[in-house]
């Protein structure tokens, strides 16, 4: 990978922040990645439905879209490589590429590892980093190292957004059923769905999770390649490399012109050795041969001693020391030291730093033991123990009580457990129950049993009453057959087979004043029902 070409701004980011720059990246090469996507997915689709719809198994060909999802996978990690270290790849060289680009790494992710939790960051290190054996390995784990746990809980949302998806494209379907129909119409696709449903019914429920896929997929891929390029970001320092690179890029001009300098006074100042074969001439002084010095220190003083035999002999006279002259007298007083102490304890020139990290104790189990029973000074040391005791042996306390109630309440469950473990009994004698009752007659005389109901104040009854004496009349004149149970709805839609509008109008208005008490609890007065009979009595043939 060029480094030098990246399109986005690396820095090592915390996961979350790489899983939404993969997700940015996705949603700024859409056109990219779903066009190759459908255009080779679409064809798999139809291939496998077919062969399902032959074999009469279309629930294989949803299994076999789900398992080959890592085959599709390639298609937005292809785009999005190459978009982030250079300009995006157009369709017709993504289509080409997927088909010799990715398929050896394939194996493991279509086997032993379709069901890894981690697929989404250890598939960029199988297909862009071309490693094999035991490197490969070694590579995956690195990348992985820290940041598994958020690849399992990006694969877990993902199949959430796709199981939401996928239900709401089915309720989407209720969104066109009119509210009165809505139960039914519920009831309907259910029993569709679940009790031996067509194939036309199959192959709609398989386009939906292939979509549902489809659309989550790639956020999945991209969400992967955010945490695969944080991760080589932090092990490879790859923000430091950029910076020296800028760096170098915005220093090359100038270097260039110091070397060039350089080069012009190296070549002006004359060489060293013609100068001494001139040797020295009128007005020149001969400068004496540097002695070899040799330099002791002895507590704050320094001796240099120079040899002036030529040979180094230790006997050479000692010079006095000139540190003192040129500096003078160094007074460590007080305010000196301070600063050199406050010096050492400032944090950004201090080259130690505190590092925290859980680690096994080594102690043996005796010397374990003896602290671990051994009392701390104070209340809250001998409440923290008490704590420790209740966490080490409340299990096993909790466990001995469950255990003890067991067996002192075995006498009461003991026969109902032995009785469902036991074999199955066959029933000795068929039962044969009565048939629920039929509801009872029409009286003859209507109205008057609903006005005498609601004298006695069973007003919900002679409503009851008014309602069902209403649905037959009109099931009679309109010729239509209710089926055991109808609703209201289903009433008011057969009323419309009723000739004449005033009847259709009479009926509407019993079913309401029925609903109103049934529901809601809203009973009329003696006013409103004595004009409800006079309406409706003379319209069904009723003598008021």
């Amino acid at each position: 990978m060029r480094v030098e070409t990246v399109q986005v701004e690396l820095r090592p980011r915390s996961a979350w922040e790489a899983m939404e720059l993969g997700n940015a990246l996705v949603r700024r090469h859409a056109r990219a990645i779903w066009w190759p996507s459908l255009l080779l997915g679409l064809p798999v689709f139809v291939l496998l439905n077919a062969l399902g719809w032959a074999i009469d198994r279309l629930w294989l060909a949803a299994l076999a879209l789900w398992w080959i999802k890592p085959v599709f996978d390639r298609v937005p990690l292809f785009v999005l490589s190459r978009a982030v270290f250079g300009a995006a790849p157009g369709l017709g060289a993504t289509v080409r590429a997927q088909l010799r680009w990715g398929w050896r790494p394939l194996l493991g992710h279509l086997t032993w590892r379709r069901f890894s939790p981690w697929r989404a960051a250890t598939l960029p290190v199988d297909l862009l980093e071309g490693l094999r054996g035991p490197q490969l390995a070694q590579r995956r784990r690195l990348v992985t190292d820290g940041v598994g746990g958020h690849a399992l809980l990006l694969t877990t949302l993902c199949q959430l957004f796709v199981t939401a998806l996928l239900v709401s494209l089915v309720v989407l379907v209720l969104l066109f059923v009119p509210t009165e129909l809505l139960s039914e119409s519920a009831r309907a696709m259910w029993a569709l769905i679940t009790e031996q449903p067509p194939r036309w019914v199959q192959v709609l429920g398989n386009l939906a999770f292939w979509a549902a896929m489809s659309l989550v997929e790639p956020f999945y891929v991209g969400a992967g390649f955010g945490l695969y390029l944080n991760r080589r970001t932090q092990l490879e320092a790859w923000d430091v490399e950029i910076a020296f690179r800028r760096l170098r890029a915005r220093l090359a001009p100038a270097a260039s012109f110091i070397v060039c300098l350089l080069l012009a006074g190296a070549l002006l100042v004359p060489a060293p050795g013609r100068a001494q074969d001139a040797g020295p001439g009128a007005g020149e002084t001969t400068t004496p041969p540097v002695q070899p010095t040799r330099t002791w220190r002895h507590g704050d003083h320094v001796t240099a001693e120079t040899d002036t035999t030529g040979d180094g002999a230790e006997d050479a006279a000692p010079q006095v020391p000139t540190l003192p002259v040129v500096f003078g007298e160094v007074e460590n007083g007080e305010a000196f030291v301070r600063a050199v102490e406050g010096t050492y304890a400032d944090p950004l020139l201090g080259d130690t730093r505190k590092v925290q990290r859980w680690q096994r104790k080594a102690e043996a189990d005796g010397e374990a033991r003896e602290r671990r029973f051994n009392p701390d000074p104070g209340i809250l040391g001998a409440i923290a123990q008490v704590f420790a005791l209740i966490a080490e042996y409340g299990l096993w306390i909790v466990l001995a009580i469950v255990v003890a109630v067991l067996a002192w309440t075995a006498s009461r469950w003991w026969p109902w457990m032995r009785e469902r473990l036991g074999p199955v009994r066959t029933p000795a004698e068929i039962v044969v129950e009565d048939a629920p009752p039929l509801p009872e007659a029409l009286p003859e005389d209507l109205i008057a049993s609903v006005r005498r109901l609601w004298a006695e104040g069973r007003h919900r009854r002679a409503l009851a009453l008014l309602y069902r004496g209403s649905v037959e009349a009109m099931a009679m004149r309109a010729g239509v057959t209710l089926v055991p149970g109808a609703t209201e709805a289903q009433c008011l839609r057969a009323s419309k087979r009723l000739p004449e509008a005033e009847d259709r109008d009479a009926f509407a208005e019993v079913v309401r004043v029925w609903q109103r008490a049934a529901y809601g609890g809203r009973l009329p007065d003696d006013a409103g029902l004595d004009a409800m009979l006079a309406r409706v009595a003379p319209r069904f043939g009723w003598r008021a």
